[in-house]
Order: C-alpha cells, then structure tokens, then sequence
C-alpha cells in the first residue's frame, strides 16, 4: 500500500505542473487580459501599458507563469482584483460551505444509491429491482438545478417547512446548518444516486453468480453475512469508481447550485470571479480545484489496494 501511494504521489507532481500550466496559459488567451479589469472604462494607451508594467504582463509569458507558479507553491496566490482581498483567504472563508455542501451530498448518494442498488440485485427481476431501475432512469434524467427549484417551491414555498436560501455555520447551529443545505444537497444528489445505484447493481449480481458465494450459501450462510463478508467487497471497486467520478464532477456543480442557493461558497465566489474579470481568483479556485480532484482520484485508487489486494502489487 505506501509503495501505491508513493507512486501515485510522484505521478501528481508532473501533472500539477502541466494542470498549472494550462490554467495559468487559458486565462492568459481571455481577450483583454487583466490590465482591462484593472484600467477602468474607456482607458487610454498610457493607464493600459501601466498597469501591465505594474503586473509583470510585459515579461515574456514563460517567466510570467513561473512567477506565478513559484509563489503559489510558497503558498501565496496572489490578492484579488476587485477587493485586494488574499485569494487564500476568500478561498478559505468558502471552503467550508462548499465541503459542508458536497459531503452532505455525498452521503445521501452513498445511502440512497447503494441502498437502491443492492436491493434492486439482491431480488433480479422482482418488482423491487424494476422500480429502483425506473427511480434511477428518472434521476438521471433530472437536471440537478431544476430539481432545486421544484424543492424550493414545495419545501420552502407551499409547505414553509425548510428555508429556501442562506447558510448557517455548523458551529453556530448544526440544525439550521442542515436545514439549510439538504435542499441543495438532495438537489444535487439525484444523479449520483443513480449512477452508485446502477453501479451497485451490477457489480452485486456479476458477484452474486460467483462459484464462491454459491457454496457458501450451500453451507448454509446467513444471507446478511454472506452479503456483508463476501459481496460487497469483491463488488466494491466498480462502485469506488462512480462514486470517486461523482465527487469530481459535484465540485464543479457547486457553481450553479451554491448560485442558486445563495450559499457563499467556493462555488459563487468562481461565478462572481468569472463575471467580473477577477483572475488571480480565477486562477487560484482552479489550482486548488485541480489539487482536489488529484486527491479524490488518490482515495480511490488507495481504495482499489483495499478492495483488490491484488492492485497492491502494482
């Protein structure tokens, strides 16, 4: 296992510096350049060629993008430029709404999906398989931000029963935390419980027809130990992966939901980022976005040394 993580971690390193390359050189071709942000409307010639004097634009733009990268390694992203706020800082002040939203998220796609699943192949064929079938053809087909306003109307509108935008601190108060996040959380959840729902299925009943676990049933085990013991392990991998593909694309879904929610996460703070030319924001959200994902893909590939001791060797 510590000879797959080492591997894994090394094969990170090379990535970060191509993943920071190109979001560095994509912001970079946005027409205008951030001198246009910075200069105000309608600047002259003289205020443009300033202002790019004073951000090292006129450098050539390898030596830009190794500045820039050099001092995000030392842990210095560079300050906003709207407010001069430390994008660390706005990033940090985010970040926790942003966690709170996408691993409550999370575990209703682990609860829901594999609850859906396994029933679904532990009875092929039955009315139960085909309606957690029909339930995960319908989230899929769902848009996640739709979902979210059909909730608001119900649940906050009709019934007044869950609040319809804000966020709370879990510090202050976990109940009005969770309140205020299982909208969007549900929102955003149906179609991983679809894709865990699927996954689960099939890996469960390719498993379930092994030679192995018909003969301890022939033996006579119990079938919640047999389930528990000799199922889900060997069905888990194909389920890690939708779930570990899942997380990636919530922190990218966040965007619209937190937007919609009025949550002041990560997510709007990329969108308010984007619209108001705000690039050392820009920049800095999708360099620990791209962080983020690496390790999401890392637990799981740790997790396929688990399930799979085999991969250990790899």
């Amino acid at each position: 296992m510590l000879r797959l993580l080492g591997a894994r971690l090394l094969t990170m390193v090379p990535l970060l510096l191509v993943v920071s390359f190109l979001i560095y050189g994509l912001i970079a071709l946005v027409p205008g350049g951030p001198e246009t942000a910075l200069a105000g409307s309608n600047p002259t010639p003289e205020k443009l060629a300033m202002v790019r004097e004073q951000l090292g634009l006129n450098e050539p733009f390898l030596v830009q993008y190794w500045n820039w990268f050099s001092a995000a390694v030392q842990g210095d992203l560079g300050n906003s430029f709207v407010n001069g706020q430390s994008v660390w800082s706005a990033i940090g002040s985010g970040f926790p709404v942003t966690l709170s939203l996408v691993i409550l998220t999370l575990l209703i796609a682990a609860v829901l999906g594999l609850g859906l699943g396994l029933a679904a192949a532990l009875r092929p064929g039955s009315w139960i398989d085909r309606t957690a079938t029909v339930i995960a053809s319908l989230f899929m087909s769902l848009p996640y931000f739709w979902v979210g306003m059909m909730l608001v109307l119900v649940f906050a509108i009709d019934l007044q029963i869950l609040p319809a935008i804000g966020y709370v601190p879990f510090s202050q108060s976990p109940t009005d935390w969770f309140l205020h996040l299982i909208t969007p959380a549900f929102a955003l959840a149906i179609v991983p419980v679809a894709v865990v729902a699927r996954q689960t299925r099939a890996a469960v009943t390719g498993v379930m027809t092994e030679d192995y676990v018909r003969t301890a049933e022939a033996k006579g085990l119990r079938p919640v130990r047999l389930v528990g013991k000799h199922v889900l392990k060997n069905a888990a991998v194909p389920v890690v992966t939708a779930f570990g593909v899942e997380a990636n694309r919530l922190i990218g879904a966040t965007v619209v939901m937190e937007q919609l929610f009025a949550l002041p996460g990560v997510g709007k703070l990329t969108y308010f980022s984007v619209f108001s030319r705000d690039f050392p924001m820009v920049q800095g959200i999708l360099l620990i976005t791209a962080i983020l994902i690496m390790f999401v893909n890392l637990a799981v590939d740790l997790s396929y040394g688990y399930f799979n001791p085999k991969i250990k060797a790899t």
